[in-house]
């Protein structure tokens, strides 16, 4: 039995863990990410090497992390993490830990992490939706996923709705607002609150805030239309939806009645079979696990 090392990086911490081949994750752990790039590179390779001192046999490792990644591990973009823009992490840790490594998007790895063990099995061509800081998303089509020619495929969270701000007054994009950033500002800009985490949002509109309610609403009805955009040009099989705010019971019905309410307002798909949205399973494991599964896919 091979086992390999699953790490996912974040802006604020990074998970990793030791997974076997057919994907459960035997330990895990994590610590928070650095801000300089050599100690980030210097703790991504002690993860590897502490387990091969302690005997363990490391067959590869799967990195799953944001931004925009080429195919040669390249960090075209690293999300948040400013300090890793344009460095090649796939060198850097194998140079460091004489490991095969394999880089992945984080949407990507999670997409791909549901379609071997998770909501998305079976499934040849569907589409994944992160919800976190940011929108993010994978396009699975005929069992791959599609990368387009920037490696910039899924970026959903860059699509431009309509010309409406929603009162963000600093320009950005309108689907910002579809957001959890976005959900957690405009709540704020219209209560005058200072919240900072978006459940707040949720049990205040489950306690009947009528503010919270309009916000949720509005919030609702900008992610469903994304969504739908996107399915009637695209038409998977499924939209596998996860990321923090997607486990709540308000956020799955809430999203759902919006995407079935557009449908009934769209003459040319009203009659029409479109693709289920279904919450992903593999909740904050999926970033280790599909990046696990990549670096299998190439041996």
């Amino acid at each position: 039995m091979k086992n390999y090392v699953g790490i996912d990086v974040g802006g604020t911490s990074i998970k990793y863990g030791l997974v076997d081949q057919d994907g459960q994750i035997l330990e895990q752990s994590s610590f928070p990410t650095a801000d300089q790039k050599q100690q980030i590179l210097t703790d991504l390779a002690s993860i590897v090497t502490d387990y091969q001192r302690n005997g363990q046999a490391v067959a590869g490792i799967g990195v799953s992390m944001p931004g925009v990644i080429e195919a040669d591990g390249m960090l075209t973009t690293a999300g948040a993490i400013k300090c890793m823009y344009g460095i090649n992490l796939k060198e850097e840790l194998e140079q460091r830990t004489g490991v095969k490594t394999t880089i992945e998007n984080d949407a990507n790895a999670a997409a791909i992490a549901e379609q071997w063990l998770g909501a998305a099995q079976n499934l040849h061509n569907y589409m994944g939706i992160v919800l976190g800081t940011g929108v993010g998303g994978a396009l699975v089509i005929n069992d791959q996923v599609y990368r387009g020619a920037h490696a910039r495929s899924g970026e959903f969270g860059w699509m431009l709705l309509d010309d409406q701000h929603d009162e963000l007054e600093d320009g950005s994009m309108n689907f910002q607002t579809a957001t959890v950033i976005g959900l957690l500002r405009i709540y704020n800009i219209k209560a005058q609150a200072n919240l900072t985490d978006a459940r707040e949002v949720f049990d205040r509109a489950d306690n009947s805030d009528k503010i919270a309610q309009l916000v949720l609403h509005n919030y609702f009805r900008k992610l469903a239309q994304a969504i739908l955009n996107l399915v009637v040009c695209f038409d998977p099989a499924k939209v596998v939806v996860g990321g923090g705010i997607s486990v709540n019971p308000t956020f799955q019905t809430g999203l759902q009645q919006a995407y079935i309410e557009l449908q009934e307002e769209h003459a040319s798909v009203r009659d029409l079979k479109l693709a289920e949205i279904i919450p992903a399973k593999l909740g904050n494991d999926a970033g280790m696990i599909g990046a696990v599964y990549r670096r299998m896919q190439e041996e």
